[in-house]
């Protein structure tokens, strides 16, 4: 079966719908974070400024992506530029991050005070100042890259993807239509600055007159002090990973909690995993969610933020104020306008259309893999099974890989088992994902090179990861064991070795909790 959306939907490039939004509200605050504010006007001046000193397409920069305004003028004066935005997580390991600028082909490092991340990169560094700015325009073309990111791959080293101008227009014009974001909305920026969500919080708003709100109390890890942050700068729009979602409906339910929705919240939109049934029941349950939409997306890296959406609760749905059936699996939704889907016969779910990434840039066999031709067009493979309905709507029915979510971000074990494979100390380890507490999580099992089991080579194997890895890919949990099942061909089982060690003793260092942790998407 398959679905043709608007697949020429590319439209004017992201830019020039900047630009109309500064032209029509030059004085509405554009940015607002505890320090300082930004008009619609201020942002176009200090984005056009780093533009100037960037001179005409510096090809990949790298930024130092951290929770305030300034990334955010990075990255549009990345753009203005014809450049391409690689945004770093300063919370990486440095060794990371190397292979990561390494990857994009990065010369250059852009930022507040990051002279020495520069440095540790072996990057030069341009500081973020207040030059004039000449406002030379970059004539650039809907095929130059816009950003790379990473995604997860089996070689144990970062992925990168392309993703083109043409692909962030056409799904950022789609996006303004899905939220109904205009000039009265508060987006809190929420999620990751290193990751594609991000994205569907800010470039939505700011090319619709919307005003982004940053505030360190979206991270504070308490329920309690993020509703009331939410409440006093009157946010509007909340785009939250699922598995954070989750946590907030139980705060929401517990009894003892006196804690309710903000009037000021329309929105709220939840991606990156499968939503609970029993977390929509109860989320059904309280007095705001016939007030309040509940929008489930979908989407991948490749295929640039979202490509389906369905309200599940709320005023757009055919039932306002109606309950969920606690063992209902919630939808995916329907294609947005620019996308194309095909399903095909084991129920693949292809994504075609305007906004598919060029590809994994170094990695020809990988990008011909997963990026196909069926009848001409260009499509990418998901890797994820679904079914429509009659309606068109869309239900996940797993994957066709070993690929798995954690914390909303896919993630490739191959690539954890590599990561552990370079350890002097580890013959062989097969990771897969489970369920603790409540939520989804790496787990580990790992054969000593020589010797018995090592109670203390678990605990030597997290600090060793945590040096090298991004915390989603470092196990909540690493059991030493003698041997690994193996297929008959005498590959590893990851699922098979899961249910025969996981009751195994273990020696395991409680994985450390923190607000950057329970935001990544």
């Amino acid at each position: 079966m398959s679905k043709n959306g608007d697949i020429n939907r590319s439209g004017p490039d992201l830019l020039d719908a900047f630009a109309e939004a500064v032209l029509r509200w030059p004085e509405r605050t554009a940015i607002e974070s505890p320090e300082h504010t930004l008009s619609y006007q201020q942002l176009a001046l200090s984005a056009q400024r780093l533009a100037d000193r960037l001179g005409d397409r510096p090809g990949p920069v790298a930024v130092s992506a951290g929770h305030q305004p300034d990334t955010v003028v990075a990255l549009l004066g990345i753009l203005l530029a014809g450049g391409v935005y690689v945004p770093l997580d300063p919370g990486f390991p440095v060794t990371r991050r190397q292979r990561m600028v390494e990857a994009a082909g990065c010369r250059l490092l852009v930022g507040p005070k990051t002279s020495k991340e520069a440095g540790q990169l072996g990057l030069e560094y341009l500081e973020l100042d207040d030059e004039e700015a000449t406002g030379v325009a970059t004539v650039v073309t809907p095929e130059d890259p816009a950003y790379v990111l990473f995604t997860s791959g089996s070689t144990g080293q970062p992925k990168p993807v392309v993703t083109p101008r043409r692909a962030i227009s056409a799904t950022v014009a789609s996006l303004r239509e899905l939220f109904e974001v205009g000039p009265e909305d508060r987006v809190l920026q929420f999620a990751s600055l290193n990751w594609d969500t991000c994205f569907e919080e800010i470039l939505p708003t700011l090319t619709a007159g919307g005003r982004l709100v940053f505030d360190p109390e979206a991270h504070s890890a308490s329920f309690p002090r993020l509703l009331r942050m939410v409440e006093r700068r009157g946010v509007t729009v909340l785009d939250l990973p699922t598995a954070f979602w989750h946590e907030l409906v139980l705060h929401l339910t517990e009894d003892d909690a006196k804690s309710e929705l903000p009037d000021c919240f329309r929105l709220v939109v939840i991606g990156g995993e499968a939503a609970s049934p029993a977390r929509l029941a109860d989320w059904s349950r309280l007095a705001c969610s016939s007030r309040i939409r509940l929008l489930n997306t979908y989407g991948c890296t490749e295929t640039t933020l979202i490509t389906h959406a369905v309200d599940l609760l709320g005023p757009r749905t055919r039932e306002p104020g109606g309950r969920w059936d606690p063992v209902e699996r919630a939808p995916i939704g329907r294609a947005l306008p620019h996308v194309a889907e095909l399903l095909t016969p084991d129920g693949e779910l292809l994504i075609g259309g305007p906004a598919l990434a060029t590809g994994y840039p170094g990695l020809p066999e990988a990008t011909a893999e997963r990026f196909v031709l069926r009848d001409g067009q260009r499509w990418f493979r998901t890797g994820d099974r679904a079914a429509a309905n009659q309606d068109g709507v869309l239900t996940p029915l797993g994957r066709l890989d070993h690929e798995v979510k954690i914390r909303g971000i896919r993630v490739d074990p191959a690539e954890v088992e590599a990561g552990l494979g370079t350890h002097p100390g580890v013959g062989a380890a097969a990771v897969t994902a489970t369920t603790l507490a409540g939520r989804a999580a790496l787990v580990a099992y790992v054969v000593p090179r020589t010797g018995g089991p090592d109670p203390a080579l678990a605990t030597e194997l997290l600090h060793y990861l945590r040096e090298r890895l991004p915390g989603h890919l470092v196990p909540s949990r690493i059991t030493v064991v003698p041997d690994l099942v193996r297929t008959a061909s005498g590959k590893v089982d990851r699922a098979a070795s899961h249910r025969l060690h996981s009751t195994a003793p273990r020696w395991v260092e409680p994985s450390p909790r923190t607000a950057e942790n329970r935001s990544a998407t």
